[in-house]
């Protein structure tokens, strides 16, 4: 007996370690990201870097609004496009498709969910900028292929949450005279909603800091948006296309590493903000 409490104690404090292990690596990377941003913050106010729109690093000036708004206009465009074909998606595999055509979509989901993002880029480039649809290189481009790379992962999860309602459930509300459609939209709906919440959060979260894909469509102009035809310039494309060049220009390192902060605060908020309207419906839904 003392031989398996020792084991149970042991094994609960390495479970415990590798718990703060994993939960120190996103204040170890917020610490860093600070650190290297210390420089840009003394020399110009944290205002200025926010909110201004002027981009001009040769002359020193380090406006990240049109950045900043350009990652917003792309991810909500994403959203907007992915969430409804994702939820519609997955009620049909989860409630109406047949087996063999469940078993298929489902593996043909797998197999998008793991394309690389380069992939996907390629693909909106040949599609919708250059080829194909003749769109450009813009906004709507952006949010298309972020669209597209987001709906595997979300249909997925969301597709497992409906199945995971109950069958006696659904057999009951059939039973009281409920159509197919009523039962979905008024017990399986409404009991998946947490599961729900989680899918998107997790689908989302990807699509912020998403990086080649939408490098590849969305113009790369250092403008703010004001429409879905405007060309972009997301956070993430800033950093990827000129992180390690003029480095000579005094104090671009430090404001580049500065957009990954503001990148990697936007991320951490926007899943802290997630996380609460979870638990608020789990609450409501318990």
């Amino acid at each position: 007996m003392s031989n398996r409490r020792l084991v149970d104690s042991l094994a609960t404090r390495l479970m415990w370690l590798g718990t703060v292990f994993v939960a120190s690596i996103v204040l170890l990377i917020g610490i860093g990201l600070l650190l290297k941003s210390t420089p840009i913050l003394k020399a110009h106010p944290l205002n200025e870097l926010l909110f201004s729109s002027v981009w001009r690093p040769s002359q020193e000036q380090f406006g990240l609004f049109p950045f900043i708004m350009g990652t917003l206009w792309v991810t909500a465009l994403a959203g907007m496009i992915a969430l409804p074909v994702s939820i519609l998606s997955a009620i049909y595999i989860a409630e109406y498709a047949p087996e063999r055509v469940r078993t298929a979509a489902k593996s043909l989901l797998d197999v998008l969910a793991g394309i690389p993002p380069v992939v996907y880029g390629v693909w909106g480039l040949l599609a919708l900028s250059i080829g194909g649809l003749h769109i450009g290189f813009n906004v709507l481009a952006g949010g298309i292929v972020l669209a597209v790379m987001v709906i595997p992962v979300v249909t997925s999860i969301s597709e497992e949450v409906f199945r995971t309602v109950p069958k006696d459930v659904k057999e009951a509300s059939l039973a009281l005279g409920a159509t197919k459609w009523e039962t979905t939209k008024n017990i399986v709906l409404r009991k998946s909603l947490p599961g729900l919440a989680a899918a998107t959060i997790l689908g989302f979260s990807r699509a912020l800091g998403e990086t080649m894909a939408v490098l590849m469509v969305v113009g790369n102009v250092a403008r703010t948006p004001t429409s879905p035809m405007d060309p972009a310039y997301p956070l993430p494309a800033l950093i990827a296309n000129n992180y390690g060049e003029m480095m000579s220009v005094p104090l671009y390192d430090s404001a580049l590493l500065f957009a990954a902060l503001v990148l990697f605060l936007i991320i951490l908020v926007f899943n802290l903000a997630a996380r609460l309207v979870l638990v608020r419906v789990q609450q409501r839904w318990a």
